[in-house]
Protein backbone atom coordinates (compact mmCIF):
# COMPACT_ATOMS: atom_id res chain seq x y z
CA UNK A 1 0.00 0.00 0.00
CA UNK A 2 0.96 3.34 -0.45
CA UNK A 3 -0.35 7.13 -0.46
CA UNK A 4 -0.35 9.99 -3.25
CA UNK A 5 -0.77 13.09 -2.08
CA UNK A 6 -3.95 14.80 -4.72
CA UNK A 7 -4.38 18.25 -5.11
CA UNK A 8 -6.39 19.47 -8.17
CA UNK A 9 -8.46 22.17 -8.80
CA UNK A 10 -11.84 20.07 -7.29
CA UNK A 11 -10.27 17.84 -4.77
CA UNK A 12 -7.18 17.74 -2.58
CA UNK A 13 -6.41 14.99 -0.28
CA UNK A 14 -4.21 11.93 0.25
CA UNK A 15 -5.10 8.86 -1.72
CA UNK A 16 -4.28 5.40 -0.32
CA UNK A 17 -3.59 3.18 -2.75
CA UNK A 18 -3.92 -0.67 -2.59
CA UNK A 19 -1.50 -3.42 -3.98
CA UNK A 20 -3.13 -4.73 -7.52
CA UNK A 21 -6.11 -3.25 -9.53
CA UNK A 22 -8.44 -1.79 -6.81
CA UNK A 23 -11.83 -3.59 -6.12
CA UNK A 24 -13.67 -0.37 -5.89
CA UNK A 25 -13.04 3.10 -3.61
CA UNK A 26 -14.10 5.20 -1.05
CA UNK A 27 -14.10 9.18 -0.47
CA UNK A 28 -14.39 10.04 3.01
CA UNK A 29 -14.11 13.84 4.40
CA UNK A 30 -13.74 15.29 7.58
CA UNK A 31 -15.78 17.48 10.17
CA UNK A 32 -16.43 20.75 10.62
CA UNK A 33 -13.45 21.40 12.97
CA UNK A 34 -11.14 18.96 11.14
CA UNK A 35 -8.95 18.22 8.06
CA UNK A 36 -8.29 15.19 5.85
CA UNK A 37 -5.96 14.24 8.44
CA UNK A 38 -7.76 13.58 11.19
CA UNK A 39 -6.75 10.44 12.35
CA UNK A 40 -9.79 8.20 12.13
CA UNK A 41 -10.03 9.19 8.51
CA UNK A 42 -5.90 7.96 8.45
CA UNK A 43 -7.10 4.39 9.99
CA UNK A 44 -9.95 3.55 8.12
CA UNK A 45 -8.66 4.61 4.53
CA UNK A 46 -5.62 2.21 5.55
CA UNK A 47 -8.07 -0.73 6.52
CA UNK A 48 -9.86 -0.08 3.15
CA UNK A 49 -6.80 0.06 1.19
CA UNK A 50 -5.65 -2.76 3.27
CA UNK A 51 -8.77 -4.83 1.31
CA UNK A 52 -7.99 -3.55 -1.96
CA UNK A 53 -10.01 -0.19 -2.25
CA UNK A 54 -8.73 2.87 -3.16
CA UNK A 55 -9.42 4.83 -0.17
CA UNK A 56 -9.92 8.97 -0.64
CA UNK A 57 -9.98 11.62 2.21
CA UNK A 58 -9.76 15.00 0.98
CA UNK A 59 -10.73 18.50 2.46
CA UNK A 60 -13.88 20.03 1.91
CA UNK A 61 -14.70 23.46 -0.05
CA UNK A 62 -14.99 25.58 3.44
CA UNK A 63 -11.23 24.06 4.56
CA UNK A 64 -9.98 24.56 1.13
CA UNK A 65 -11.08 28.36 1.93
CA UNK A 66 -10.01 28.53 5.52
CA UNK A 67 -7.57 26.50 7.20
CA UNK A 68 -9.23 26.91 10.62
CA UNK A 69 -12.89 27.35 11.63
CA UNK A 70 -16.43 26.10 10.63
CA UNK A 71 -18.69 25.55 7.41
CA UNK A 72 -21.09 28.77 6.70
CA UNK A 73 -24.81 27.48 6.64
CA UNK A 74 -25.27 29.30 3.86
CA UNK A 75 -22.63 27.97 1.35
CA UNK A 76 -23.42 24.05 2.47
CA UNK A 77 -24.10 23.59 -1.64
CA UNK A 78 -20.77 24.35 -1.65
CA UNK A 79 -19.38 21.11 0.11
CA UNK A 80 -21.89 19.11 -1.04
CA UNK A 81 -20.48 19.82 -4.65
CA UNK A 82 -17.15 19.27 -3.29
CA UNK A 83 -18.52 15.65 -2.18
CA UNK A 84 -19.44 15.16 -5.61
CA UNK A 85 -15.81 15.78 -7.20
CA UNK A 86 -14.23 13.23 -5.40
CA UNK A 87 -16.68 10.87 -6.15
CA UNK A 88 -16.43 11.74 -9.83
CA UNK A 89 -12.54 11.46 -9.67
CA UNK A 90 -12.41 8.37 -8.30
CA UNK A 91 -15.55 6.99 -10.74
CA UNK A 92 -12.25 7.82 -13.20
CA UNK A 93 -10.40 4.84 -11.14
CA UNK A 94 -12.26 2.03 -10.47
CA UNK A 95 -15.38 -0.31 -12.36
CA UNK A 96 -16.19 -1.85 -8.71
CA UNK A 97 -18.24 0.09 -6.01
CA UNK A 98 -18.04 3.67 -4.49
CA UNK A 99 -18.25 4.05 -1.48
CA UNK A 100 -19.11 7.71 -0.15
CA UNK A 101 -18.90 9.44 3.92
CA UNK A 102 -17.42 11.21 6.23
CA UNK A 103 -17.06 11.76 10.10
CA UNK A 104 -19.74 14.66 11.52
CA UNK A 105 -20.69 17.73 9.14
CA UNK A 106 -19.02 15.61 6.57
CA UNK A 107 -20.71 12.78 6.59
CA UNK A 108 -24.10 14.60 6.87
CA UNK A 109 -23.66 16.69 3.72
CA UNK A 110 -22.14 13.62 1.94
CA UNK A 111 -25.51 12.16 2.64
CA UNK A 112 -27.79 15.08 1.93
CA UNK A 113 -25.56 14.83 -1.61
CA UNK A 114 -26.85 11.08 -1.86
CA UNK A 115 -30.14 11.76 -0.90
CA UNK A 116 -30.34 13.91 -4.13
CA UNK A 117 -28.46 12.15 -6.53
CA UNK A 118 -28.96 8.34 -5.40
CA UNK A 119 -26.85 7.00 -8.23
CA UNK A 120 -23.55 8.65 -7.25
CA UNK A 121 -23.00 6.08 -4.23
CA UNK A 122 -23.18 2.34 -4.06
CA UNK A 123 -22.58 2.58 0.11
CA UNK A 124 -22.49 5.38 2.95
CA UNK A 125 -20.17 5.30 5.96
CA UNK A 126 -21.34 7.84 8.35
CA UNK A 127 -19.01 8.47 11.49
CA UNK A 128 -20.37 10.48 14.37
CA UNK A 129 -23.03 11.22 12.83
CA UNK A 130 -24.77 14.68 13.99
CA UNK A 131 -27.87 13.30 14.51
CA UNK A 132 -29.11 17.05 16.63
CA UNK A 133 -27.27 19.21 18.22
CA UNK A 134 -26.34 18.51 22.07
CA UNK A 135 -29.43 18.51 24.28
CA UNK A 136 -31.67 19.27 21.44
CA UNK A 137 -32.90 15.85 20.35
CA UNK A 138 -35.92 17.52 19.30
CA UNK A 139 -34.15 19.04 16.33
CA UNK A 140 -33.32 16.03 14.57
CA UNK A 141 -31.61 16.10 10.94
CA UNK A 142 -33.07 13.05 9.65
CA UNK A 143 -35.49 14.98 6.92
CA UNK A 144 -33.29 13.65 3.95
CA UNK A 145 -32.63 9.79 5.36
CA UNK A 146 -35.84 8.55 3.73
CA UNK A 147 -34.14 9.22 0.48
CA UNK A 148 -31.24 7.85 0.85
CA UNK A 149 -31.12 4.25 -0.90
CA UNK A 150 -27.87 3.07 -0.61
CA UNK A 151 -26.50 0.65 2.10
CA UNK A 152 -25.64 2.90 5.47
CA UNK A 153 -23.11 2.13 7.89
CA UNK A 154 -23.07 4.47 11.37
CA UNK A 155 -20.15 4.61 13.29
CA UNK A 156 -20.76 5.92 16.53
CA UNK A 157 -19.18 6.48 19.64
CA UNK A 158 -21.27 5.70 22.77
CA UNK A 159 -20.66 8.96 24.59
CA UNK A 160 -21.55 11.22 21.78
CA UNK A 161 -23.96 14.30 22.65
CA UNK A 162 -24.53 15.04 18.65
CA UNK A 163 -27.31 11.22 19.66
CA UNK A 164 -27.04 8.51 21.54
CA UNK A 165 -26.69 4.78 19.82
CA UNK A 166 -30.51 4.17 20.69
CA UNK A 167 -31.61 7.42 18.77
CA UNK A 168 -29.29 6.64 16.09
CA UNK A 169 -30.73 2.82 15.55
CA UNK A 170 -34.73 4.72 15.02
CA UNK A 171 -33.26 6.98 12.49
CA UNK A 172 -31.60 4.49 10.44
CA UNK A 173 -34.88 2.92 10.35
CA UNK A 174 -36.16 5.65 8.28
CA UNK A 175 -33.45 4.50 5.26
CA UNK A 176 -35.10 2.54 2.68
CA UNK A 177 -31.47 0.22 2.49
CA UNK A 178 -29.59 -2.40 4.68
CA UNK A 179 -28.04 -0.56 7.81
CA UNK A 180 -25.58 -1.45 10.21
CA UNK A 181 -24.42 0.59 13.63
CA UNK A 182 -20.79 0.17 14.96
CA UNK A 183 -20.69 1.03 18.27
CA UNK A 184 -17.48 2.71 19.89
CA UNK A 185 -17.42 1.83 23.44
CA UNK A 186 -17.18 4.99 25.54
CA UNK A 187 -16.23 7.17 23.24
CA UNK A 188 -17.69 10.70 22.36
CA UNK A 189 -18.10 12.66 19.29
CA UNK A 190 -14.07 12.69 18.31
CA UNK A 191 -13.58 8.84 17.06
CA UNK A 192 -9.85 9.87 16.22
CA UNK A 193 -9.39 10.32 20.37
CA UNK A 194 -11.44 7.29 21.11
CA UNK A 195 -9.30 4.19 23.08
CA UNK A 196 -10.72 1.65 20.69
CA UNK A 197 -10.00 1.97 17.50
CA UNK A 198 -13.23 0.96 15.45
CA UNK A 199 -11.74 1.38 11.82
CA UNK A 200 -11.53 -2.58 11.04
CA UNK A 201 -14.70 -3.12 12.50
CA UNK A 202 -16.40 -0.48 10.43
CA UNK A 203 -14.66 -1.41 7.29
CA UNK A 204 -15.90 -4.95 8.13
CA UNK A 205 -19.66 -3.94 8.35
CA UNK A 206 -19.81 -2.01 5.14
CA UNK A 207 -17.86 -4.72 2.88
CA UNK A 208 -20.41 -7.08 4.13
CA UNK A 209 -23.33 -4.80 3.23
CA UNK A 210 -22.22 -4.43 0.04
CA UNK A 211 -21.23 -8.21 -0.61
CA UNK A 212 -25.34 -8.81 0.16
CA UNK A 213 -26.12 -6.01 -2.03
CA UNK A 214 -24.23 -5.90 -4.98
Amino acid sequence: MSVELVDTETVRGSLHVPEGPPRGAVALTHGAGGTSDAAILQRVCDRFAEHGFLALRYDLPFRRRNPKGPPQPSRAAEDRAGVAAAAAALRDRTDGPLLLGGVSYGGRQTSMLVAEQPEIADALMLLSYPLHPPGKPEKARTEHLPDVAVPTVFVHGARDPFGTVDELLEASTLIPAATALVEVPAAGHDLSRAKTDPSGEAVAAVLKLLEEAL
